[in-house]
C-alpha cells in the first residue's frame, strides 16, 4: 500500500505582513478534500482552521476579514508568551 497523499498547495498562499507582524499563509487540500487554512507566525506557531473551505480564495477571504475586524494581533502568538 502506497502512503502517496499529495497536497495541492494553493497559489494564493503568501506572507501577509500588517501592523508590525507578518505571517506565512498555506492554503492546501487534500486530492479529494476541500482548502484548510493554516497561518504560521514570526513565533513559527502553526494556526489551523478547523472548517474546511469550499475554494483557496474563500479561505484566504477568511483571514483577511480577521485581520480586517480583528487585527494581526488576534492570530499572532504574543512575543515572549508561553501558551497558556
Amino acid at each position: 500500500m502506497e502512503d502517496d497523499y499529495e497536497l495541492v498547495m494553493s497559489p494564493l498562499c503568501q506572507s501577509i505582513t500588517d501592523n508590525g507582524h507578518t505571517v506565512r499563509v498555506e492554503i492546501y487540500r487534500g486530492p479529494d478534500t476541500d482548502w484548510t487554512l493554516e497561518v504560521v507566525d514570526a513565533s513559527n506557531t502553526s494556526t489551523v482552521w478547523d472548517d474546511l473551505f469550499a475554494t483557496d480564495q474563500a479561505a484566504l477571504d477568511e483571514l483577511l476579514r480577521i485581520i480586517r475586524e480583528d487585527g494581526m494581533e488576534s492570530i499572532v502568538e504574543p512575543a515572549g508568551n508561553a501558551a497558556q
